[in-house]
């Protein structure tokens, strides 16, 4: 069975609900689909004075995770148009398993949230799928079967590079419908592409 992990860091939450789409589309083919989160590296009474959603189910990950999947799912938000500190710290750690190639050949994709519809999101995956790449991965976009980000009617997130979402400059804005099936089609065409590859 296909072993995919989807790895977030969500501050208020909105990366945390695109992160258990994205799980639902892995898992709507069978994968084995664990969702994980990076460690909160912001001190504990500065994190609650900013207001972050602290109480997220999702359990810790450590870089040892990484290897035991055929699929791994990276998503963070913005941070200046790059990831997160939280993130890149987690991702740091993991020179280990770069030089002995461990994670070579497995599957990639990317995800990301920003407050306004050009507040970075495309080099934000890029500064992600640069770190899959560096590993070795075989990445995963958000291909035009997708036909949802191609809409102008409504604001939406959604890029060739990986599912986005718009969540306004103060955080009100939760990820949309189509937000969401876009999360669920990435996570399908991962764990079907990890499926070929591994199955």
């Amino acid at each position: 069975m296909t072993k995919v992990l989807v790895l977030y860091y969500s501050s208020y939450g909105h990366l945390e609900t695109i992160a258990h789409a994205i799980a639902e589309g892995a898992r709507a083919t069978g994968a084995d689909v664990d969702v994980k989160r990076v460690p909160e590296t912001v001190p504990a009474e500065i994190a609650a004075s900013a207001h972050f959603k602290l109480d997220q189910a999702a359990p810790v990950a450590a870089i040892a995770d990484l290897e035991q999947y055929d699929a791994i799912i990276v998503g963070t938000g913005t941070r200046f148009g790059r990831i997160s500190s939280q993130m890149a710290a987690f991702l740091d750690q993991a020179g280990g398993l770069w030089a002995r190639g461990a994670l070579n050949g497995k599957v990639g994709a990317a995800f990301t949230s920003t407050g306004s519809q050009h507040g970075g999101q495309e080099t934000t995956l890029f500064s992600i799928l640069t770190n899959l790449l560096h590993f070795g991965m075989t990445i995963v976009g958000l291909d035009y079967g997708f036909a949802g980000q191609m809409g102008v009617d409504v604001v939406t997130g959604g890029a060739p590079y990986g599912v986005t979402t718009i969540a306004a400059g103060d955080g009100s804005r939760q990820p949309s419908a189509v937000e969401l099936d876009s999360a669920r089609y990435l996570g399908k065409r991962v764990a079907d592409t990890a499926a070929k590859l591994f199955g």
